[in-house]
This record gives structure tokens, sequence and C-alpha cells, in this order.
């Protein structure tokens, strides 16, 4: 059972940054995608959109509403995704979730979830 763990969450003025961590229990094979999404304030789970992800093939797929804001990284070492957010801004508020999709049928692994609160 993989476990996904985030960090890295908090308050922000609008125009600040912060950085997101996840960290998977082990070393994950077969996935077919690995990153971030989000769930805004008063969506529903089924709700929680794309933000960034590496998927398997070399690809990387970001939101248009983040592009060229944040950026996605991993340390295969350290089992490790990140989210670097710049210049965020209000709308960027949500609980923000690491997500690891495996095995040919995509089956998803969550983490707990960490708020973003952007805000003056």
């Amino acid at each position: 059972q993989v476990q996904l763990v985030e960090s890295g969450g908090g308050l922000v003025q609008p125009g600040g940054s912060l950085r997101l961590s996840c960290a998977a229990s082990e070393t994950i094979f077969s996935i077919k995608s690995l990153g971030w999404y989000r769930q805004a304030p008063g969506k529903q789970r089924e709700q929680r959109e794309l933000v960034a992800v590496f998927r398997s093939g070399g690809s990387t797929i970001y939101a248009d509403s983040v592009k060229g804001r944040f950026t996605i990284s991993r340390d295969n070492a350290k089992n490790t995704v990140y989210l670097q957010m710049d210049n965020l801004k209000p709308e960027d508020t949500a609980v923000y979730y690491c997500n690891a999709a495996i095995g040919s049928s995509w089956y998803n692994y969550w983490g707990q979830g960490t708020q973003v609160t952007v805000s003056s």
C-alpha cells in the first residue's frame, strides 16, 4: 500500500511563493501519472482539478491557470515530488493533493492533502 505524505502548505500573501513536497513511502513502479491536484473551497472530491503531473512516457502537464507560475519536479532517489508555486493568486486557494496513478488500471493513490491559502 503506497502512502503519499504532503507538506509545505500554509498562508501566503498574493504574489508570494510556496513549495509543496510529496514523499512516497516506497519506490513506485508502473506509474502512469504522478503529481498534484487541488480541490477548491466548496468543491466536491470529484471536482478536484489537475494542477501539474508527470505522465509515463515523459510528458509533463500543467493546468492553463498555473502555467508560467508553478513548476513540478521530482527527486527519484528520495521518492519525492515537488510543486514550486510562485506569484500565487487568491484563486489558487485550495487543498492540494498528491496523486499517483499506478498500473494498467490507473489505480489512484492520494495523500491527505495540504491547505494553501492565498490572502492579504
